[in-house]
């Protein structure tokens, strides 16, 4: 049996960021599903299931930091990698996210060799790949 391919939930709240990353993780060979806003992720990460989530920090409404705590809470999402996108790249920006729960965090712009390679780093610390 052929396993299939991991699947990315992108929550991004800008249409153009979310489509870049759908079409580098697409090439890739990601099975990949796009929400726009933490409240239609929500809706998603139930109804898709993915592997791993990439997440947008900065969004009107609740933030992707929120999501990410709001992620760690659930005891069914509790393990699921987070790979968090900020142009928040400070030191205290980075830790921030890490402590929200996030599994990497990339700073943007990110370069697609540098998002494929978290999203690589994320799936393994998990055990998903």
């Amino acid at each position: 049996m052929v396993q299939e391919s991991p699947k990315i939930l992108i929550v991004d709240d800008e249409p153009s960021t979310a489509e870049m990353f759908r079409l580098m993780l697409d090439q890739a060979g990601y099975r990949v599903t796009v929400a726009h806003g933490t409240g239609v992720a929500i809706n998603a990460l139930r109804r898709e299931r993915p592997d791993l989530l990439l997440l947008d920090v900065m969004m009107p409404g609740v933030s992707g930091l929120e999501l990410c705590r709001y992620v760690r809470r659930d005891p069914e999402w509790a393990h699921l990698p987070i790979v968090l996108i900020s142009a928040k790249s400070q030191p205290a920006d980075i830790q921030e996210g890490l402590e929200a729960g996030a599994t990497i965090y990339l700073t943007k712009p990110v370069a697609k060799e540098e998002l494929l390679e978290g999203i690589r780093q994320a799936l393994d610390k998990s055990g998903t790949r």
